[in-house]
Formats: C-alpha cells, sequence, structure tokens
C-alpha cells in the first residue's frame, strides 16, 4: 500500500501459488490500482492493471510459461506551461504554476492495453537449447487533448490547438533462436542463431479541433471547441520486420573475452492514407554488425572495447503525409570495471560515441505529430561508484558528460544545436545508513544536480539540485518506508515540449509506503 502527496494511492499484490509437488508447476497473479492527482490543477489519473501467468512442468529439461496481461488507464494529460510568465518574463506579471492550460471539458484520455504470449526453453543437451518467444499485444482507447501554441502580441492571451486521437493497433511478435555450446581447441564459444519478426497493424486517426485562446491570467474552463465531421489524419498501415542474427561469445586465454553478431533485417511497410486518398508500399533492408572485446588484466580490474550497428523500421508518417524512414545508428563505446575482492568497492568508466540518423521527435510546431532529424551525435562520458563503508554507510555516486548535437538536417536552424534539453552534466549522490545496533532501520540521504540544458529553442531551462531523503524499517514479515522527494522545495523546470511550452518539476513531494509479505 501506497500513498503520497496529491491524494495518491495505490494498492499492488504479487501472489504466487505452487501448483505441483515440485512447484515448477505454478501460477502468478501480479496486480495493481491506482488513483492521484497532480500538482497541476486539474490534472489527475487512474490506472488498472493485472498481469497472470503461468508456469507449465514439462520436465527439467522444458521450461514455459505463459503470460498475459490487462490495463485500463484515464487521464487528464498534463499538457506543461507557458514559458512566458513563469520562466521568461512576462510585462503582465508572473503566471501560477498551478494553471491548467488545457480544459477538462474536452475530455480525457480512456485507453485499454492487452498482451498474451508464452515463452519456451527445451535443453536437447547440454550443448544444445532452444528458446522462443511469442507475444500479441493489442492498444485501444481514445484520447483528448488541448495544447498551447504561440503568444499573442499582447503577450496575454496564448493560442491553442484541440485534438481527438482514436488509438488502434495490434502487434504479433515472435522471436526464436538456438544456443550451441562448443569448444575449439583453446576456445569455448557459445553461438546462438535466430530469427526475430514482428508485424502489427497501426489505424490511429486524428481530428483537428479549434478553441479559444488562454488568458494566462485569468484563466476561463469549459470553453467550447469546434471539430470537422470528418477525421483529418487517419492513415491505416501494417509493417512487417524479419531479422535473421548470428552471435558468438568466445572464451580464451588468460580472461579473455570475444563476442561478434551479425544480424539481416527486412521491412516492409504498406500505408492507405485515407485523408489524402493516397497509398504507398515501402520496403527497406539493411546488414548490420557488433563486436565487443573483454580483457580481465587484474583480479578485479576488467577493460573493455565494444562496436555496434542499428536499423530501427519506424512506422507512421509525419504531418505532411511523408512517411518515415528506418533509424540507423553506430556506436563506440570503450570501459573500465572494478570490483573489490570483498565486493565493498565497485566501480565502472565508459567513454562512447553515438550517432543515430533520422530520429524520430516530436513535431515543434505540430502538436501530435512527429519529425525526423538528420543525424545526432551524442559523445560523452559516465562514471559510476559504489561503496559499502564502516559502521553501515553506503555511498552511490554517478556522473555523466553528454555532448548531444544536430550534425545533419535540412532545417539550418537546429544544425550544430545540442538536442533538446540534453545536459551537459548530470550527478547524483546517495548514502544509505544502517545504524549499529538498529539494524531493522535504515537512513537515506542523497541528491542530483543537472546542469543549463541548451537547445535550438529560444530558451534554454537552468541547471538545477534537489536533494531526497528516506527513512524505512523493516520487521520479520512487513516493512514501512517513508520518502521525501525535493526536500528544499526547490522551483526548476525538467523539460520542455516546444517554444510554447515548458514543464515545471515538482516541488517536495513525500510518499509513504506499507509492504507486507506471507
Amino acid at each position: 500500500v501506497d500513498i503520497g502527496s496529491f491524494n495518491s494511492r495505490t494498492l499492488s499484490a504479487d501472489i504466487n501459488e505452487p501448483l505441483s509437488a515440485n512447484g515448477r508447476t505454478a501460477l502468478r497473479i501480479t496486480a495493481q490500482t491506482s488513483d492521484g492527482d497532480d500538482a497541476t490543477d486539474q490534472v489527475w489519473r487512474k490506472d488498472r492493471w493485472i498481469s497472470p501467468s503461468l508456469s507449465i512442468d514439462f520436465g527439467r529439461d522444458t521450461e514455459v510459461v505463459i503470460f498475459s496481461s490487462y490495463s485500463h488507464s484515464q487521464w487528464i494529460r498534463q499538457q506543461g506551461t507557458t514559458p512566458y510568465g513563469t520562466l521568461l518574463p512576462n510585462p503582465n506579471g508572473t503566471v501560477d504554476r498551478r494553471m491548467f492550460t488545457g480544459d477538462t471539458a474536452f475530455g480525457g484520455y480512456d485507453v485499454e492495453q492487452k498482451t498474451l504470449g508464452y515463452s519456451l526453453e527445451h535443453r536437447f543437451d547440454p550443448a544444445l537449447t532452444l528458446r522462443q518467444g511469442v507475444r500479441y499485444e493489442e492498444e485501444s482507447g481514445t484520447g483528448n487533448f488541448v495544447a498551447l501554441q504561440a503568444l499573442q502580441a499582447n503577450r496575454r492571451l496564448q493560442n491553442r490547438s484541440a485534438t481527438r486521437q482514436y488509438l488502434d493497433y495490434d502487434l504479433l511478435a515472435t522471436d526464436t533462436s538456438l544456443l550451441y555450446r562448443a569448444d575449439t581447441g583453446p576456445v569455448a564459444h557459445q553461438v546462438v542463431v535466430g530469427l526475430d519478426a514482428r508485424r502489427g497493424h497501426s489505424r490511429q486517426g486524428s481530428r483537428a479541433c479549434t478553441i479559444a485562446p488562454l488568458d494566462l491570467f485569468n484563466p476561463q474552463y469549459g470553453m467550447p471547441a469546434t471539430c470537422p465531421a470528418n477525421l483529418t489524419a487517419f492513415a491505416p498501415s501494417t509493417l512487417t520486420v524479419a531479422g535473421l542474427y548470428l552471435q558468438d561469445q568466445m572464451k580464451f586465454g588468460a580472461g579473455w573475452t570475444a563476442l561478434v553478431g551479425l544480424r539481416r533485417d527486412h521491412s516492409r511497410e504498406r500505408l492507405e492514407d485515407r485523408v489524402r486518398n493516397t497509398q504507398s508500399l515501402k520496403t527497406d533492408a539493411a546488414t548490420v554488425g557488433s563486436a565487443g572485446l573483454v580483457k580481465e588484466f587484474l583480479p578485479g580490474w576488467s577493460t573493455y572495447v565494444s562496436w555496434s550497428e542499428s536499423f530501427l523500421p519506424v512506422s507512421g508518417q509525419d504531418f505532411d503525409g511523408r512517411g518515415f524512414v528506418p533509424e540507423t545508428g553506430k556506436q563506440w563505446e570503450w570501459g573500465l570495471k572494478h570490483e573489490s575482492a570483498d565486493g565493498r568497492l565497485t566501480g565502472s568508466l565508459a567513454v562512447f560515441d553515438l550517432k543515430r540518423r533520422n530520429v524520430t521527435t516530436s513535431d515543434p510546431v505540430n502538436t501530435g505529430f512527429s519529425v525526423q532529424t538528420g543525424e545526432q551525435q551524442s559523445r560523452g562520458v559516465e562514471l559510476e561508484v559504489g561503496a559499502r563503508l564502516k559502521d553501515g554507510l553506503s555511498l552511490t555516486a554517478g556522473y555523466a558528460y553528454t555532448d548531444a548535437r544536430v550534425t545533419r538536417d535540412n532545417n539550418a536552424a537546429i544544425l550544430g544545436k545540442p538536442i533538446n534539453l540534453q545536459p551537459l552534466h548530470a550527478a547524483t549522490l546517495w548514502a544509505l545508513y544502517k545504524p549499529t545496533g538498529l539494524l531493522n532501520w535504515t537512513l537515506g540521504l542523497g541528491g542530483r544536480a543537472v546542469s543549463r540544458q541548451r537547445g535550438s529553442l529560444p530558451f534554454a531551462l537552468p541547471g538545477y539540485a534537489v536533494v531526497d531523503a528516506s527513512v524505512g524499517y523493516a520487521g520479520p514479515a512487513w516493512r514501512v518506508n517513508a520518502g521525501l522527494k525535493n526536500l528544499l522545495d526547490k522551483d526548476y523546470f525538467d523539460g520542455a515540449i516546444n517554444a510554447n511550452v515548458v514543464s515545471p518539476a515538482l516541488g517536495r513531494t513525500w510518499t509513504l509506503s506499507l509492504q507486507l509479505s506471507y
């Protein structure tokens, strides 16, 4: 049971029941129901979720799990707030960050999701194993939201758009592979060959509606919206993707491990734009590879280098009806890892260079649509350290330096600019203390710090640092934990959708949870 700020309430259960004497046939049911409001006025969310699964005993060499899930969610969408009067000055005054910029009279979201599938593993002998996973999922529902657009010249009224979405998609995905273990002289191999495939249908449509501007300093709700009789966007699509892959993990010499892989993908998308009365058939194919090498050069110390390529078909189209091309990527990474002999000290260092082409992001002009960026490049360093000190004190710390920019695009305005909104520096520190003589108690204190977030937007988000805390007590079969986030009630912004919408972060919030087991 969890309760917290803004009237949040959550009840969760995880039930495991053996159905055979050896316990290999068993039923598991996980479920959760939650309700809550938000720091923004008039925003709320309700979620109901259940996931039964059944493991079946077919003998010691075969493992089968059948799984399913069902969820139903309803919510009023958090649309963010205006930057004009919050982040940026406004001659008319300061805008209340809790103000809702949408309109509940227009409606919210009501979405159902269902999943059914199974996972199978069968060992023919110690050297050969078959694995297969099959999953079917579908989603349906409606979504209604009102979004901020450009600020008017009086800097008091901000234009808005209203959109009704109709969600309907399904997906069937399979992955079948064989794992073969063999030794060839001094080299031990684990070879995996497999085929994964998926086929999905999307029938999402929308209506672009009109609604009155919002008075930032005297908001009025219940405003009527005018919607067209026909859909303004409706392009059913069918995307089929199949990939054949081969991977070999090799161990040799004193502490050497190598991994090489090759994959061939084919995709086919049929798209029918029923608004523009056009049809298209698009096929793509690519061969990508990956390789890695790890060496333990001292006890507890290892270094690695890796290289990989990626190919991801993307379904759908942009605002102008152009179909999306596949996303591709290349990544290099070098790293160093350490774990002390007693396990009390761990650390890792990674240096990476990642390039992604045709990355799909939110359309900054047309709400509800996406666009593709020519090429994004991210270079950086990540450092993590963990230490279990004396007297019950443990520390974990992390730091990331990420220089992420748009390196190729037809839009000259964003070329060379940082990716929205990627901070150059980010750091975390967390201390957990178990007092001597009071081992049932745990005390936690830590913080997060993020540097200034830049991009192609006409503003940058200031950097921030926040402090979190927790206290917990564990009994024989129960545990109570209380947490405070943003302990000092710091005002900051943790994101922006476009030039007209920013996301104010939560102030001080609290949670109290009780866990029971039997």
